[in-house]
């Protein structure tokens, strides 16, 4: 079901714009991962079993090891991830 309201529109869009802003798309995902727990946390959107599911292979994907810099596989893992994401906003 699709949470209603200015608050999950303004939700929806803001995750969207960082999603597609332009900057390194592991910056770009932890932004989207932050306001997106932002948006739950508040009730502004609801947490769903396919979005759950796509924000922890997001957060594996971004993992690293003190000192480590995610580059290649990471990026395409959260971009492709991210693009998951950006359908599943539409049943949040």
């Amino acid at each position: 079901m699709t949470t209603q309201g200015p608050g999950a529109e303004a939700a929806r869009a803001d995750v969207r714009e960082l999603i597609a802003a332009k900057g390194h798309t592991v910056d770009n995902a932890r932004a989207a991962v932050a306001r997106l727990d932002a948006a739950f946390e508040a009730g502004d959107l609801v947490r769903t079993p396919p979005m759950d599911q796509y924000l922890g292979d997001l957060m594996q994907a971004l993992e690293q090891d003190e000192g480590e810099k995610l580059g290649g596989k990471s990026a395409e893992a959260a971009r492709f991830i991210l693009r998951a994401v950006d359908r599943e906003l539409d049943n949040t």
